[in-house]
């Protein structure tokens, strides 16, 4: 195993840990809404695209990028179906969830659809469907903060549990050329570590509510950065693409989160 892989699987279990740890502190001491809508910015893609770039080629995590709009499309449907089912039961809710994203990803991966448009087109149906979802079907309300002192020990519980399913994702990204790469490199890990976190510290509610902004902004401002990568991966090279496509998100983050927070509840 080359010491570049080694050094992706250690950021990215950094990285994702201390993201994951972060978004749900932030979360629990501010509120629901705008935790979740901090924790849209991309992890696991940024980490998976750059180091994609860095073992094989800019063109090649580009080419990796034409599969995931879609799959991080299909994110929001997991955390959907999570939200539907989670009162009766969170293992339940959650096999069931995991099992629609490997449904819908396996039907990509057999029909091998690969066109950038279709994707995106895929991945903005699915942002508006859990849209309405979640806030006019289920009509989740935000959360206000909730006053919870944490442990040293609880906080590198989580955010050790965190970085092992990034980088697991990240690690997976590894061996499956660019369409499985693509797809694991949009693998909802983040999403997955943050709902086990948040569920088992805050309860059913607060769960809820963060999945809302969370799905929201993770659907929308890691589309953002998927672009940006597009556009900027070929022309700036991989360092200067990652730091100006990231950049717009985090300004995407701040904007969209100015735009919708007045608009969801």
């Amino acid at each position: 195993m080359d010491n570049t892989f080694l050094t992706k699987l250690f950021l990215s279990f950094i990285v994702g840990g201390f993201w994951v740890t972060f978004t749900t502190i932030i979360a629990g001491r501010y509120g629901s809404k705008i935790g979740g809508w901090i924790g849209g910015l991309p992890t696991t893609t940024l980490i998976a695209l750059l180091f994609i770039g860095i073992t094989q080629s800019p063109k090649a995590a580009v080419d990796a990028t034409n599969v995931i709009p879609q799959i991080i499309g299909f994110a929001g449907i997991m955390m959907v179906v999570f939200s539907y089912l989670i009162n009766r039961g969170f293992f339940i809710a959650f096999s069931l969830a995991i099992l629609s994203w490997f449904i819908l990803t396996g039907i990509v991966f057999s029909l091998k659809i690969e066109n950038f448009n279709i994707s995106l087109i895929i991945s903005l149906l699915s942002l508006l469907f859990s849209y309405y979802f979640l806030e006019k079907k289920q009509k989740i309300f935000s959360v206000t903060k909730q006053k919870i002192n944490y442990t040293s020990s609880q906080i590198l519980i989580r955010a050790g549990f965190a970085g092992l399913v990034i980088a697991s994702a990240v690690s997976a990204a590894r061996f499956g050329g660019p369409i499985l790469g693509g797809i694991f490199s949009a693998f909802p890990a983040f999403f997955i570590s943050t709902l086990f976190i948040v569920y088992f510290s805050h309860g059913i509610e607060f769960t809820k509510a963060i999945i809302k902004s969370l799905t929201l902004s993770g659907l929308f401002n890691v589309l953002i950065y998927v672009i940006a990568v597009r556009y900027f991966y070929p022309s700036f090279g991989l360092f200067w693409g990652t730091l100006i496509a990231y950049g717009i998100t985090i300004m995407s983050v701040a904007l969209s989160y100015k735009l919708f927070s007045k608009r969801i509840s």
